[in-house]
């Protein structure tokens, strides 16, 4: 491929209250795409971020960190008048995360209301787009369907979708609608990012092997937290287990990460296998520090590890 990768992510970033055990109450910026997208930055990637804020002084420093980690931000949208949702992340001694959500009024819901047909285009010129479970879930029908249409027509010029479906139930009416969406993301889907836990919520009888042949998606990457991942492609099947283990002290984006740098090594040319490493390497890194975006003299050399 000539010139940098170039990468669309379409989410939400929220005001974050992180609040990890014994320790007091620290206010940041995060949501799935975002962290996928600073990471991907990281990689080397060519990030935009496809949002909407509003005017207000946290929507201000949002654009301001994205920039100064080099995403471009030339297609977020602004409304005036309104402030970015806030959500609140309890994390327990282990590690483990309770989230709660503040985002009735959030802009990024109405990012795709209005006229849309020149995103087409725009969309069209990347190599891959991203977009999450929850980027679905905080639209409407009508913009839900919008983004579907707009994600078709980029991937019949060639560009790649990837989605990671991020299943949260607190975003759905129900676990009926979540599946219906879900459905129609995979089928678009070039690469599909699926967590074994938050498809087991949906369907308790699926496991990793079930749920690669389920899903239509060309290529599926089942992440399996500290079991590693199972990933289905061209060439066949490989379960790739994670090669270190270590004490996590935060999952936040644990998931978040992965799919960004097995992308970021995918769309560079690596062999899916390699990419698994990459991302497992990363993911590992993130999850011994507390918050979403870690450092960045703290991520991980980017040559791929061998088994």
């Amino acid at each position: 491929m000539v010139g940098p990768v170039k990468i669309a992510v379409i989410g939400e970033c929220m005001v974050e209250l992180a609040t990890p055990a014994n320790e007091s109450c620290r206010l940041g910026f995060g949501g799935d795409t975002l962290n996928t997208a600073v990471y991907m930055a990281r990689l080397g990637v060519q990030v935009s971020y496809i949002t909407a804020l509003s005017d207000d002084p946290f929507s201000d420093e949002m654009l301001n960190a994205w920039q100064a980690e080099g995403i471009d931000t030339a297609l977020v949208k602004r409304l005036p008048g309104r402030v970015p949702g806030l959500y609140a992340i309890r994390t327990d001694a282990s590690g483990e995360r309770r989230f709660f959500y503040w985002r009735d009024q959030a802009p990024a819901k109405d990012m795709l209301k209005g006229d849309t047909d020149w995103l087409a285009d725009v969309l069209g010129a990347f190599d891959g787009l991203y977009f999450s479970g929850i980027t679905l879930s905080i639209l409407d029908e009508q913009s839900r369907e919008t983004l579907l249409r707009l994600l078709a027509t980029a991937k019949a010029t060639g560009t790649r979708i990837a989605f990671d479906p991020n299943y949260r139930p607190a975003g759905w009416p129900d676990a009926d609608r979540a599946r219906h969406w879900f459905a129609k993301a995979y089928a678009l889907a070039d690469f599909a990012l699926p967590t074994l836990d938050d498809e087991q919520a949906l369907d308790a009888s699926l496991d990793a092997e079930a749920l690669c042949a389920r899903l239509p998606s060309p290529e599926v990457i089942v992440k399996r937290g500290s079991v590693g991942c199972l990933i289905r492609h061209d060439e066949g099947t490989d379960q790739i287990p994670v090669p270190m283990t270590v004490a996590p002290k935060d999952t936040t984006a644990a998931g978040d990460s992965f799919n960004a740098a097995y992308l970021a090594a995918r769309f560079q040319g690596s062999a899916p296998k390699d990419a698994a490493l990459s991302a497992h390497r990363l993911a590992a890194t993130v999850i011994q520090h507390s918050g979403a975006i870690i450092p960045l003299n703290a991520m991980p050399k980017t040559e791929p590890i061998k088994l």
